[in-house]
């Protein structure tokens, strides 16, 4: 078993999946209304492309995220939800260094567009991203379930639009943002994603991969 945390980070191999996470310093807010989410998810498809600068207003970063190509991509996004005040995603180490270049860009340009919309200073977040590493083929479909299981606690996961839920149902919500098929070579996902997890209420065995705020 591998875990680890932002103070003493190894580097992260290629080919390997990693469980994500950041909260807002203080546990603060960090998404106020649908513009925000919608903001970040814009960036967490703009922001894993190769060579990209990142945008500086909404409009030049709506523009860019119809011009991408998967090619271009330092990481693959494979699930991920929001929360007022945290996100957890699920990546895949696709190139050397992605994950850390793409949460370096992603925390730096979410909060300079989070501060300059709500007219405050200094660090959104709290410290860098904290990571697990999925340490074994047979936990990374349980970690999925987690992470779309989560939303439930505030709403029904088919009324929740701001996770990668409806995606595992056939939606194809985020299809732009996603990249699913990197899973078929390490595990295999029911096709009715919603039954399966109406049977996963108690997701037992992966303590050590999942990250909430019990951990911080």
């Amino acid at each position: 078993m591998v875990t680890y945390s932002s103070m003493n980070r190894p580097p992260i191999e290629l080919d390997s999946f990693h469980h994500i996470y950041n909260r807002g310093v203080d546990k603060r807010i960090i998404f106020n209304d649908d513009h925000d989410r919608r903001c970040f998810i814009l960036y967490l498809q703009v922001l894993n492309n190769m060579d990209i600068a990142s945008p500086n207003t909404f409009e030049k970063l709506e523009r860019k995220a119809k011009n991408l190509t998967p090619s271009e991509q330092l990481i693959n996004i494979v699930a991920f939800y929001l929360m007022p005040n945290h996100f957890h995603l699920l990546l895949h180490e696709r190139t050397e260094g992605g994950i850390s270049k793409f949460m370096h860009r992603l925390s730096t340009a979410y909060t300079m567009f989070f501060n300059q919309k709500t007219g405050r200073t200094g660090a959104l977040f709290e410290g860098r991203f904290k990571s697990k590493l999925i340490d074994s083929d047979a936990y990374l479909l349980k970690v999925i379930d987690y992470i779309h299981l989560n939303p439930q606690k505030i709403k029904p996961l088919n009324l929740y639009p701001w996770s990668s839920y409806a995606d595992y149902c056939n939606k194809n919500v985020y299809e732009k943002v996603l990249n699913r098929d990197i899973l078929r070579e390490f595990t295999t996902v029911p096709n009715d994603h919603a039954s399966w997890l109406a049977t996963q209420k108690e997701i037992s065995g992966i303590d050590h991969l999942t990250i909430d705020d019990n951990d911080r």
